[in-house]
C-alpha cells in the first residue's frame, strides 16, 4: 500500500485526479443534499424529514430507535425530526403493544400523499447528478461507492473492537 502524503500537502493547482476521495464524496453528498433540498422546499419538507419519510414509506410503524438506526442518525436527532413531522401532520406517534414508553411512527394520509410529489424530485436530482456519465460509468461508480461504504463500516467495527469511539456531535458543555 502506498503511503499517502500528509493532509493538505496537495497543492491547490493539482489536477482533479489527485483530489482526495473523501473530499470529493463529501462535496458530492453536500451537492446532492442541496439540490434535493431546493426541490423539497417547494413542499415545505426538510432534508431531515425526507430521510424519515423515505424509511416510513417502506417500513411504516417503526419505533424512534429503529428509525434512527435505519437513518444512521442519533435518537435525539430522530426525536426532533419526528416531533416536527407530527406537528406538520405527516405522522402520528403511538404506543404499540405493552411497552408504554416506546412510541412508533405511523404515516398519516398527508404523509403518504407526499410520496407522489417528493419521490420524483429525488429521481430528478439523481438524473442531474449523473448527466453526461455513461451507463457503465454509473455502474462502476455504484460498485465503487458500495465497496467504500463496506470498507469504512468494517474499519469502524475494527476500531470499536480496539476501544476507539466516534465522538458525540453534542457539545460537552451544552453549547
Amino acid at each position: 500500500m502506498t503511503e499517502l502524503p500528509p493532509e493538505g500537502s496537495i497543492p491547490h493547482s493539482a489536477g482533479q485526479s489527485e483530489e482526495r476521495i473523501a473530499r470529493l464524496v463529501r462535496l458530492a453528498a453536500r451537492a446532492f443534499n442541496r439540490s434535493l433540498q431546493m426541490r423539497l422546499n417547494t413542499e415545505g419538507v426538510t432534508f431531515g424529514q425526507w430521510i424519515f419519510l423515505r424509511i416510513l414509506w417502506s417500513h411504516d410503524g417503526l419505533s424512534q430507535r429503529e428509525l434512527s438506526d435505519k437513518a444512521h442518525l442519533t435518537e435525539p436527532t430522530a426525536h426532533s425530526a419526528l416531533r416536527r413531522m407530527e406537528e406538520l401532520g405527516f405522522i402520528v406517534r403511538r404506543n404499540v403493544g405493552s411497552n408504554k414508553r416506546r412510541q412508533h411512527a405511523f404515516l398519516t394520509e398527508k404523509g403518504w400523499d407526499l410520496r407522489d410529489r417528493l419521490e420524483p424530485m429525488a429521481v430528478e436530482t439523481n438524473e442531474f447528478a449523473i448527466e453526461g456519465l455513461k451507463d457503465d460509468e454509473v455502474t462502476i461508480l455504484r460498485r465503487a461507492l458500495s465497496k467504500m461504504i463496506r470498507n469504512l463500516e468494517h474499519d469502524e467495527k475494527v476500531g470499536a473492537s480496539r476501544g476507539l469511539k466516534i465522538p458525540s456531535t453534542r457539545s460537552r458543555n451544552g453549547l
